[in-house]
């Protein structure tokens, strides 16, 4: 027997015209590419995110295409999104922070027929366009005033008809354009990950799951917001669509701000103090440089309730830096490209609340419970299930209808156990108040600043130097940035080299905020029973590695506090990390809280940056 209830497909293009609807006057605000702060409202972004939708059905897009977006967080970027997804088409998030080639991979995976970018990334489409044979238009996202006087793609691009100008589509087309009507299982959004070894694969979410995600966000022991809050999505709309805040905040009718190009410390303070901000979200990363600014300025944050901190894991000293000093709750989030992202948040329990605040902190460190949708199961390598006592390390699997099920193309194969679930490539373990923990990656990527680093990629570009016998990249400790890679080189025999050359071999080749932060020479690399490289063996050895920037400021402030010597062992760290030294006895413990450290090269994605574009500083 079938219930009698009404039925209509879970679409988003229905969650922009609720917003329109019963939020149409409430504000976006958007600190804009060209310089100035832009403020639209839901009705307005839902009429001209009609116009956009006219505006691709001229340029003959039809459902199921794939359109392209390389864009910062700002209002034209959710016109675009649910002008694209209202009728059927594809939004393909690109990342821009990735390496040129990567992106022209992945455009032509996607097969992209037209790309949305904004003036900072134009330089990076200009450069790869004429290798994009799927590519028809590019709209650039600002009006006729900064339209450049000539835009020549680096080589010959045949399909390519021209580029546009966004604010001329959105003036010539009209807001009467019918939106959904077809099923909420249609794609709706394709985002690559390129975590693991390999090609990028590509997650494609549906309405249905976005919808259902949205819903799961909204509970209270998610991100719980309402119509009352000002959101501030820190995180990138091309990370898993902001972890879904695009779709929260209209949802629910919040007011959005959103932050452009500008991610320094500074300029994120100056959103949330000016624009009453109460709710945001973000990597580490941006949050230690406004912990900074506002250690250094005396700045507050009345108004500030809650942030959500995810892509890397969040230390404890910024934790308590909100709660102590601002009166501002952490929640620590867990999830991955293929999950939407929402995967688990350390919210604490009833039980867990009435704790002391000290008693709570290892659980607020943890990536914490699944909501409501979500299911988590921990196996051992023959698939059997493992008790949550918090002691049992397992592999972390994930099930939902905001989960994965395969990847575009069929890439990777099956992803799915016999039960359903999906491999997150974690080990993890799951304690008796239900929060997970993650212990280690089954995964060799490097996680820098809420980005991932493919060690293999590095690993086989070094391996083609001439002096190279084995390659290895392991992450390793950095206060700021989460993670820094470093290269271990074993020599061909009766070769001798320097950091330098194997840096300098690789400049060009891997994205500026790839180049590993040292290179250390090594008498062997270490194999597995089957021939792959013992990582754990490797990062056991190197456990009390120090990057050489770190370690000399240790070692200074070391000689600052005795006048003897440090140990040989600490400046071996100091001065390159020689392979007899770095697998010698262990050094002495680095000092608690190392000093503040110059920043990295901007990425690879803004060189052609102006000034303010590149003061973004989310990743190295």
């Amino acid at each position: 027997m079938q219930g009698l209830m009404q039925h209509g497909a879970l679409t988003v293009d229905k969650i922009i015209d609720h917003a329109a609807l019963w939020h149409g006057g409430r504000e976006v605000v958007t600190r804009s590419v060209e310089g100035p702060i832009v403020r639209t409202t839901y009705g307005a972004i839902h009429d001209r995110a009609k116009r956009v939708s006219n505006a691709l059905l001229g340029l003959g897009i039809k459902p199921g295409d794939r359109v392209g977006t390389l864009a910062w967080n700002t209002a034209r970027h959710m016109e675009a999104w649910y002008g694209i997804m209202g009728v059927g088409a594809v939004c393909h998030t690109l990342n821009p922070r990735l390496f040129p080639e990567q992106i022209a991979w992945i455009a032509n995976h996607a097969g992209d027929r037209a790309i949305f970018v904004d003036l900072t990334f134009l330089p990076i489409i200009a450069g790869v366009l004429h290798h994009l044979p799927t590519v028809e238009h590019v709209v650039l996202f600002t009006d006729r005033a900064h339209m450049p006087a000539d835009f020549k793609p680096a080589g010959e691009a045949p399909n390519f008809k021209g580029l546009l100008c966004y604010e001329d589509l959105v003036a010539e087309h009209s807001a009467d354009c019918a939106w959904g009507g077809f099923d909420e299982g249609t794609a709706a959004g394709l985002c690559y990950t390129s975590g693991t070894t390999g090609d990028p694969k590509g997650v494609l979410y549906s309405h249905r799951s976005n919808f259902l995600h949205t819903l799961i966000t909204l509970q209270p022991d998610v991100m719980g917001l309402s119509q009352k809050d000002v959101i501030l999505p820190v995180v990138p709309m091309f990370h898993a669509n902001a972890w879904g805040v695009a779709f929260s905040a209209p949802g629910t009718g919040a007011k959005m701000v959103m932050p452009g190009a500008k991610m320094d410390g500074a300029s994120i303070y100056e959103l949330l103090d000016t624009e009453g901000v109460t709710f945001s979200a973000a990597v580490p990363t941006v949050w230690q440089m406004l912990l900074q600014h506002l250690k250094e300025s005396g700045g507050k944050l009345p108004n500030l309730r809650k942030v959500v901190i995810g892509g890397a894991a969040c230390p404890e000293v910024i934790i308590r830096a909100f709660q102590e000093d601002y009166d501002v709750e952490v929640v620590h989030a867990w999830g991955m490209t293929e999950t939407s992202p929402v995967g688990t948040l350390s919210v604490m329990t009833d039980e867990l609340e009435k704790l002391p605040y000290d008693q709570q902190m290892p659980y607020r460190l943890k990536q914490g419970r699944p909501p409501l949708g979500v299911e988590l199961k921990l196996t051992d390598d023959a698939g059997q299930r493992l008790p949550h006592d918090g002691k049992s390390f397992g592999n972390l699997k994930i099930r939902g209808p905001i989960i994965a099920a395969e990847y575009f193309r069929g890439a990777g194969g099956r992803i799915l156990d016999d039960e359903g679930f999906f491999d997150t490539g974690d080990v993890a373990t799951i304690d008796d108040h239900g929060f997970m923990q993650i212990t280690d990656r089954a995964k060799d990527v490097v996680k820098s600043g809420g980005e991932w680093i493919s060690s293999i990629d590095i690993e086989n570009i070094a391996l083609g130097h001439p002096k190279a016998a084995m390659t290895a990249v392991i992450g390793v400790p950095h206060p700021k940035w989460d993670e820094r890679p470093i290269l271990l080189v074993k020599l061909k025999d009766g070769e001798t080299a320097t950091k330098e050359e194997f840096l300098e071999f690789l400049q060009g080749k891997i994205a500026k905020w790839w180049m590993p932060d040292d290179v250390v020479f090594v008498d062997e690399i270490p194999l597995g029973a089957t021939g792959k490289i013992d990582k754990k063996l490797i990062r056991q050895r190197m456990k009390n590695y120090v990057l050489p920037g770190l370690a000399a400021a240790t070692v200074a402030r070391a000689e600052e506090a005795a006048p003897e010597p440090p140990p040989p062992a600490a400046l071996a760290a100091a001065d390159g990390a020689q392979a007899a030294r770095i697998y010698a006895p262990e050094p002495e413990e680095p000092l608690s809280e190392p000093p503040p450290i110059p920043e990295p090269e901007v990425v690879e994605a803004l060189a052609h940056a102006d000034a303010d574009a590149e003061a973004e500083g989310a990743t190295p």
